[in-house]
């Protein structure tokens, strides 16, 4: 069947190896799982590792010829190829390791198609680089962002490279915030695929560079074309002098979410 995949397009073969990854995750979710150390208290899992195995397969199988840099098995192929698929085999591990559900599996070809699986509600959003879908029950529906939920979510996990000038948790107290939106945490990209989806206004967090990030390409690629307005927390075009991303469902939330970050927090009497 994984030979099926050398007809597809770029797009369809992003599908379908995110959804390899995602039948290994449900499938393996709930198990005690060697977990490999990576340093720094972060860690990887058996699961990790299989999920990369399955997406790669696929990517094998439909492109024989691409660089891919896997978050578990890192480079393979020229690091400078035209051709290179950013995979993220399972955003979230710490939540899936404690048996929690909120994961995503990132599979983007850089520059192009993409698609992120959740693999326990069984949507898979995808792009060509051009449109933004979310495939659900077998039918395909377009991405449309809104704020109208009123939800941002804001990457609370270290490291902080952008600290003191931006710390995550002032956005959080700023009463401004407050009066506007209201936070959620749920520590995996699967939150850039809702932003593109309208579940959530914007998503927040601190970092360099991560438009090549296999973290983040996937989710990036969603919402830019659904549409978003996605720059650095410093408001930089994402690229060499970002710093960190927000990414919006639209310019009236891009533009508060800016106003709180470049003025800083706004302090309430006695505070």
């Amino acid at each position: 069947m994984i030979n099926s995949y050398a007809n597809h397009d770029d797009a369809q073969v992003a599908t379908a190896a995110a959804l390899a990854g995602a039948d290994v995750v449900r499938e393996m979710y709930g198990r005690r799982l060697t977990r490999i150390d990576k340093g720094g208290g972060d860690f990887a899992t058996a699961a990790d590792v299989a999920a990369e195995k399955a997406i790669l397969d696929v990517i094998r199988a439909a492109r024989p010829d691409d660089a891919v840099l896997g978050e578990e098995g890192g480079q393979r192929g020229a690091a400078d190829a035209a051709r290179q698929w950013l995979v993220d085999p399972l955003c979230g591990t710490l939540n899936y390791a404690v048996g929690n559900m909120l994961v995503a599996v990132n599979v983007a070809l850089r520059d192009g198609a993409a698609a992120v699986a959740d693999p326990f509600s069984g949507e898979v959003f995808h792009t060509d680089g051009e449109t933004a879908w979310v495939r659900n029950e077998g039918a395909d529906l377009r991405l449309a962002p809104t704020s109208a939920t009123h939800l941002v979510d804001v990457n609370l996990d270290p490291p902080f490279p952008n600290a003191p000038g931006f710390r995550a948790v002032d956005l959080l107290a700023d009463p401004r915030f407050v009066a506007r939106f209201r936070p959620r945490v749920v520590s995996t990209t699967l939150a850039l695929a809702w932003v593109a989806a309208g579940k959530r206004a914007a998503y927040v967090t601190d970092g360099g560079d991560l438009s090549g990030n296999v973290h983040f390409a996937a989710g990036i690629a969603l919402c830019r074309a659904a549409g978003c307005v996605l720059t650095g927390i410093n408001g930089a075009p994402l690229g060499p002098t970002t710093h960190g991303l927000i990414a919006s469902a639209d310019p009236e939330t891009h533009g508060l979410l800016m106003s709180m970050i470049q003025n800083g927090p706004v302090r309430v009497a006695g505070g």
